[in-house]
């Protein structure tokens, strides 16, 4: 049987929201089966749990926000991304905060913070969503387009394209595919850092964004040259976060995916828009796998460490 999995330990993170600047605490606990991953504001009077799920994203813009009522998480797909590459499907996340600290602004850290504390099967079947039928959204024309897609696929594949219009990112990989069943999400995407340019750092912080950010935890360009001293951890690593977000964001439709998704300049709202899509049109099927020869290559065995 394929099982589901939570951790075996409590593990804490301590860091600045990117967007906010506000310090933050991150508390990770071990949930119960069938519980899913559900985020909880500790730091109001009465606290608030907030279950992921595609229809409680609230604001897309520049992250992923979930809400229920008046409370709020902001920037939760780099920790969404890890927990949906090294599979873990319950987990309580307290936070003291209303967004999620970006740390080194990829997921590496928070895959080692969840591997360190140690991942443990649980006595019930994972519950994986198998799309049956292709599921696409796009938005504009020509120039302008944008669009994602699933396509029914024994495992879960994702490939991206960009197209940024931008010397120092068009001197990089344009395209990636990532296949999680064969290759290793902590190798491989998990160390892709955000990015952003100087020339619309100024628009963020008037709109109150990116308050946090800075060299340490994304990657910077002006318009001729990355400006971080260390340059780039992968030689396409622009493409790889764009991945790495796109596993976060689908993960918060509640359980794995067995799908193809690709994707053409697509970003958070388009990510939703597609799991919205996806359940509107019921596309899918909820799956278990009791002979683990049955489940997709490579999904029975642990995550693969560093």
């Amino acid at each position: 049987m394929i099982q589901q999995r939570t951790l075996k330990s409590l593990t804490r993170a301590v860091g600045v929201g990117l967007h906010s600047g506000q310090r933050v605490e991150l508390t990770f606990r071990p949930a119960q089966p069938d519980t899913g991953i559900v985020f909880r504001r500790v730091d109001l009077p009465d606290p608030v749990d907030i279950p992921i799920s595609a229809e409680s994203v609230t604001d897309t813009r520049m992250a992923s926000t979930i809400s229920r009522g008046g409370a709020k998480v902001q920037t939760v797909e780099h920790l969404m991304s890890a927990c949906a590459g090294l599979g873990l499907d319950n987990l309580y996340v307290d936070i003291t905060a209303e967004e999620v600290p970006i740390l080194d602004g990829s997921s590496a850290s928070f895959v080692f913070l969840l591997q360190s504390a140690g991942i443990e099967l649980q006595k019930a079947p994972k519950r994986f969503m198998r799309v049956t039928r292709p599921v696409e959204v796009r938005l504009g024309e020509d120039d302008n387009l944008k669009w994602a897609r699933l396509d029914p696929y024994h495992g879960y594949k994702l490939r991206f394209e960009i197209d940024f219009a931008h010397r120092v990112v068009d001197s990089t990989g344009q395209c990636v595919e990532f296949d999680l069943g064969t290759g290793s999400y902590a190798r491989d995407i998990a160390r892709a850092r955000t990015f952003g340019f100087t020339k619309d750092l100024e628009t963020m912080r008037a709109n109150g964004l990116g308050l946090g950010g800075g060299l340490d935890n994304a990657v910077v360009m002006d318009d001729y040259r990355v400006l971080n001293s260390d340059g780039l951890r992968y030689d396409d690593e622009f493409v790889k976060h764009k991945i790495l977000d796109a596993m976060g964001d689908l993960y918060l439709i509640g359980h794995p995916l067995l799908a193809a998704y690709s994707a053409f300049r697509s970003g958070h709202a388009m990510n939703n828009l597609l799991l919205r899509e996806l359940r509107a049109q019921g596309a899918y099927e909820m799956v278990t796998f009791e002979d683990e020869k049955q489940a997709p290559v490579g999904f029975a065995r642990p995550a693969r460490a560093w």
